[in-house]
């Protein structure tokens, strides 16, 4: 190796590299205490599964977590004081094959019961004698925190290795942000709630979790005598978490964020792929880039099955939470109103929204070699031991200079100028098409809310660009499109409050199918040692 190509680690890439070597492999139980289920009560817990997740749009990793709260609300339901609560909840995730069979032993039960326990003991000193809302929050912090420590102690190694990589990227950022009139420490807090967002996208459950953590220990590590003792602070610690999770400074901090982390995905895709040889790896110009090169190429790649597979879940969402029923109300309602069916604005209104996301998402772009010869130079300056790139001030937030009060205004009126002139070509469109106003109606909502969708799914093509360029015409797009993606927007944050489909699955489906699978549990036990006992 010549001079010319060696790179000098830094002492953080150093520190990150042996902190995951020392990730120790979760072991599996012993065949006597492993925990099996029925294969045949699995299949049909899957299935459901299946079905249940379809009509609740959460990205896949969050999907667990979710599924944990769903169980672990409907057994408390029955059973408060949560007693023997842990068994039936790793029961129920090898039913659903969240995890192979025999996953989980019985250091596991007694490990997750614990953690239950210590849920319902700080349940019983915090909530009672408060006023509603409140009682409802913090009964909602505290499920979060339980459902967050049972997932990362069953999913150990990778919830040690996320927390690694996001303290390696906070370490390398932190120094490039300045935040005038903030102290060091309060901007600090808010760049880590930036990357509980952007990078480890945590739901609300994680963000209240990770940056409880992040300043004390997780609840299942204290005893019962020093859970006494924290209780009284535990309210108090819990609005300010909340505070932290909604302040504006984060919001600003995100595009920052954002921007940054192209160069640190392909490096801990590197590191992933390539445990036992990265140290060779980065300290070679040539080798780093030849790997650069190759993981950047794969991801492009992969960007593109991402996309339609979210595409497709996000259509199959909205399908079966919202146009089915709106679909269902158009016969009805056009019936008594108008006293007739028109069955092309049915068509239209069934066909055109799948064909709309198609088109929306045929048109991301995949980044290019360019983009990868940047993020090559950014991996080199952020494992690199000259910590000139760690330093200089990358983001500074502009004071916000007032605004005429005339300019507001007429700012205000060409925004609301946008939705009139969007809403009324559309109106004039359909209306030449002879669609009702109910029909056009379904029509706006289906539009918006698939428009706001494929949009979403459609920013993954942009987590590997470093920088990008507006096109010409994103003016003239955004002008059109700015109001349907607002009304989509209002839509599907409003109207997932009334999802009828959630609703009848976990109340009124779940539990006694649950009870069933149960009861088949224990008949083809009972079967299987009866047989032994013959044998």
């Amino acid at each position: 190796m010549t001079e010319e190509k060696e790179i000098s680690l830094s002492s953080y890439t150093e520190v990150l590299l042996a902190a995951l070597s020392e990730i120790k492999k979760r072991s599996r139980p012993d065949d006597l205490s492993a925990i099996h289920v029925s294969q045949t009560v699995s299949f049909f817990a899957l299935v459901y599964e299946k079905v249940r997740n379809a009509v609740e749009f959460r990205e896949d990793h969050l999907v667990l977590r979710a599924a944990i709260e769903r169980i672990l609300r409907r057994r408390f339901s029955l059973n408060p004081q949560g007693k023997g609560e842990a068994e039936n909840l790793l029961r129920e995730l090898l039913w659903a094959r969240y995890f192979d069979n025999g996953y989980f032993g019985g250091d596991d039960i007694a490990r997750v019961q614990e953690i239950i326990d210590k849920y319902i003991f700080l349940k019983k000193k915090i909530i009672p004698g408060r006023e509603t809302s409140l009682q409802r929050f913090f009964n909602d912090f505290l499920i979060d925190l339980l459902t967050c420590q049972i997932e990362e102690f069953l999913k150990s190694e990778s919830s040690q290795r996320k927390s690694i990589l996001t303290y390696f990227i906070y370490q390398v950022l932190r120094k490039k942000i300045k935040i005038e009139g903030l102290k060091e420490e309060e901007k600090d807090v808010y760049f880590l709630v930036s990357l509980e967002k952007i990078y480890r996208r945590s739901d609300r459950a994680y963000l209240r979790h990770h940056i409880f953590i992040d300043f004390y220990q997780p609840l299942y590590s204290y005893s019962f005598e020093e859970l006494e003792k924290i209780t009284p602070k535990l309210p108090e610690i819990f609005k300010k978490i909340e505070k932290l999770i909604n302040n504006p400074y984060v919001e600003s901090i995100n595009k920052f964020t954002k921007k940054q982390l192209p160069p640190f995905l392909i490096l801990f895709e590197m590191i992933k792929n390539k445990p036992n040889e990265i140290r060779k790896i980065l300290r070679d110009r040539s080798k780093l880039w030849s790997e650069v090169d190759e993981t950047c190429r794969l991801k492009y790649q992969q960007i593109g099955k991402r996309i339609t597979n979210l595409g497709i879940k996000s259509f199959i969402y909205i399908l079966l939470t919202k146009m089915i029923f709106a679909l269902i109300l158009e016969f009805p309602l056009s019936q008594y109103f108008y006293n007739e069916i028109n069955y092309q604005s049915i068509a239209i209104n069934t066909l055109f929204p799948p064909l709309l996301m198609v088109a929306i998402l045929a048109f991301f772009r995949v980044p290019g070699e360019e983009n990868t010869k940047k993020i090559y130079q950014r991996i080199v300056e952020i494992i690199d031991r000259d910590s000139s790139f760690e330093t200089k001030i990358a983001f500074v937030p502009r004071k916000s200079t007032p605004k005429k009060p005339t300019l507001i205004f007429g700012f205000t009126i060409f925004y609301s100028l946008t939705f009139i002139v969007t809403l009324f070509l559309i109106y004039e469109i359909l209306t030449f098409l002879k669609f009702n106003l109910i029909s056009q109606a379904i029509f706006i909502f289906f539009v918006s809310v698939v428009t706001f969708f494929s949009f979403r799914v459609s920013q993954i093509s942009k987590e590997l660009t470093l920088s990008e360029k507006d096109s010409i015409l994103t003016p003239i797009i955004d002008f059109f499109f700015m109001p349907i993606l607002s009304l989509g927007k209002f839509f599907s944050a409003e109207i997932a409050k009334l999802n009828f489909l959630i609703f009848i699955l976990d109340f009124l489906i779940e539990a006694p199918f649950k009870m069933v699978f149960e009861v088949i549990e224990e008949w083809i036990s009972y079967v299987k040692r009866r047989k032994e006992e013959i044998i």
